[in-house]
């Protein structure tokens, strides 16, 4: 597949998996110029993680391409949206730009569709979730989390688990959703750990 240039939203603990939706809120004045130049164009935004959260920090390789969808502009010039995710990329080079916002030649990544767990892999995923949820005080509506498909719930999961930038970034370059499910599941059990003053477990 071709490499295409691609507008990016660095933004360190923030993932975004096709097919899954993230909302967005925008403050800052770059990227406002970022979401108006979409808007203006076809409404992509690429969402990848920097290395470091310092400004002009290098990126990680793989990020998830979005279109926006809902957007709401705000009166003091910011905008409500909420980015759906399309496809994974990988980063061929950082172009060298004059907007205010960074932009990257990137390849998109064919991901493989409609990728299902054994039901004993799908049974294992859930019992630690649940592990994991008591341990952390989260209120869980199981019964709707049962209803989800493989990849809603494990990209899902994902997306929003409370773990260190590098641990979400390790999700979303995993190959497939097996191999997904799996981290997954071994993150689960090293943040839900504590040492023996009782606190949390991190990786940072």
């Amino acid at each position: 597949m071709p490499a295409q240039r691609i507008s990016i939203f660095p933004l360190p603990g923030a993932i975004l998996f096709p097919g899954l939706h993230l909302p967005l809120h925008i403050f800052e004045p770059r990227y406002r110029a970022l979401v108006t130049d979409a808007l203006a164009r076809d409404r992509r935004i690429g969402m990848i993680q920097p290395e470091k959260p310092e400004e002009g920090s290098p990126l990680f390789r793989i990020g998830c391409l979005g279109k926006i969808g809902e957007v709401e502009a705000k009166d003091d010039g910011g905008f409500d949206i909420v980015l759906e995710g399309e496809s994974r990329f990988a980063i061929v080079r950082e172009l060298d730009v004059t907007t205010q916002f960074r932009q990257v030649e990137a390849e998109l990544i064919e991901d493989r569709l409609n990728q299902a767990l054994s039901t004993i892999a799908r049974a294992d995923f859930e019992r630690e979730a649940r592990r994991f949820a008591d341990a952390q005080g989260y209120s869980v509506d199981w019964g709707s989390i049962a209803q989800l498909d493989d990849e809603t719930l494990i990209d899902g999961v994902s997306q929003i688990a409370p773990f260190d930038h590098a641990s979400k970034q390790a999700l979303l370059e995993a190959d497939d959703l097996r191999s997904r499910c799996e981290l997954l599941v071994q993150l689960m059990q090293f943040f839900g750990a504590r040492d023996s003053d009782e606190d949390r477990v991190t990786l940072q």
